[in-house]
């Protein structure tokens, strides 16, 4: 049995990347997680939407780390450290380690409206997705059973608060979904007749793509009927009402379904590195790290992903992106080898291999470094990288398998409407 003890907690592309990095390393490797199964999250939208089942996006931990020998999976969720005497605290379980890496991600900032969360769920988890579904195929059961027109009006109106990667392929893909997909399904209703609000608080949307690109993602949206709002802040939320202020203009949107792609924040484990290891936080409550990663005045702690604040030699802080923290889950692997080794190391350094955001069928914009491109070929490569960063091989086929058909029919065949009761 190794001597060293590696602790990883968290299973999203961090913590499963720093995992598989480690194999054949002189270690033993726990990885802990309170789901068991690792999410390819930049496709949660597609099961919001339909398009695409839980099962095809989602790999169990046991079976992607089944060959690695040095590993093992344990289920549970981690509370609190005990710095001094290097165990991580799970429940009544006490796990001892010798490298720990926290790779807990995030959550969604709703900027100090909590309240809103039941109104306007966000995208993160499984359940999130399934129940982002739920609600909006059931406000169409609801337009088509109802006869008043202000109520018709109601239920096809969507709201997507915030302008990122997330809220554009939401707003893309429900357009695509209201307009063909569910084509000619309903007798008292035209779904195409739904109206899709984007609204974003920054001047444009997809703020960290260059302004050209924005302009031509905006106007993709326009194509797929979509409104895109910019400049707008989200100032109220009820019950089937949004209300907005776009500079010195007043509004407010009816609309039964509102969706929440805002903002995030870190996990809060970042509070509990606060309060045992001094880490210092930044205002996200992301923990301000190292240039090997780590908590200043403890080598043997390393954070990544959307949990760490990484800003050295760069003008801003490294985005909460998947690449990022594959990256770091690699170095942090590296740089753990290379210490046993007794072997110098470097600083950790992100390669930007660019951004990709799809808005439909055929549409996306993309920059790989100087080049910047949209439409159909910026769309086939974002196709490409998500099938190639899926998992677990089966889980390709399948998406791959899933996608010809839909393009092929428009048809999007994981429409279904589960969990809680419908509300009266």
């Amino acid at each position: 049995m190794a001597s060293h003890r590696v602790v990883i907690i968290g299973g999203g592309f961090g913590g499963l990347y720093a995992a598989q990095a480690l194999a054949g390393a002189p270690v033993e490797v726990v990885l802990l997680d309170r789901r068991n199964f690792h999410l390819f999250q930049p496709l949660l939208y597609q099961v919001a939407t339909g398009g695409l089942s839980p099962g095809n996006i989602a790999a169990p931990l046991r079976l992607v780390l089944k060959r690695q020998r040095n590993s093992r999976v344990l289920l549970g969720e981690v509370t609190d450290f005990d710095v001094n005497g290097h165990r991580v605290v799970m429940g009544s379980e006490q796990v001892p380690y010798d490298s720990l890496i926290v790779a807990t991600g995030s959550r969604h900032h709703y900027f100090g409206n909590d309240a809103w969360e039941p109104l306007a769920p966000g995208l993160k988890t499984v359940e999130e997705a399934t129940d982002i579904r739920r609600r909006i195929l059931l406000a169409f059961e609801a337009a088509e059973l109802h006869t008043s027109p202000e109520a018709r009006r109601q239920y096809l109106t969507f709201v997507i608060i915030g302008g990122g990667p997330t809220g554009v392929e939401l707003a893309g893909a429900l357009s695509e979904l209201a307009r063909d997909t569910l084509r000619r399904e309903f007798r008292s209703i035209d779904p195409a007749e739904a109206r899709i609000v984007l609204v974003e608080g920054q001047d444009r949307i997809l703020g960290a793509f260059p302004e050209d690109l924005s302009k031509k993602a905006a106007q993709s949206l326009a194509g797929l009927q979509v409104e895109v709002r910019t400049s707008c802040r989200v100032v109220g939320l009820e019950e089937g009402r949004v209300k907005f202020h776009c500079g010195d203009e007043k509004g407010e949107i009816a609309a039964a379904t509102v969706l929440w792609a805002a903002g995030v924040r870190a996990s809060p484990l970042g509070r509990v590195l606060r309060d045992r290891a001094g880490a210092e936080l930044d205002q996200s409550g992301r923990v301000i790290v190292g240039p090997d990663l780590s908590v200043p005045g403890h080598p043997e702690i390393f954070v990544i992903g959307d949990l760490a604040h990484y800003r050295h030699g760069l003008k801003a802080p490294l985005p909460a992106l998947a690449t990022v923290a594959m990256q770091e889950g690699r170095y942090v692997a590296g740089l753990i080898r290379k210490r046993i080794l007794g072997q110098p190391v470097e600083p950790f350094r992100y390669r930007d291999k660019g951004i990709l955001a799809t808005i439909g069928r055929s549409k996306a914009v993309a920059q790989l470094g100087s080049l910047k491109f949209s439409g159909f070929l910026a769309w086939f490569l974002w196709l490409a990288v998500h099938i190639f960063y899926l998992i677990e091989f089966q889980n390709r086929v399948l998406v791959m398998i899933q996608w010809a058909w839909n393009y092929l029919t428009r048809n999007r065949g994981a429409r279904l409407i589960t969990g809680e009761k419908p509300r009266e």
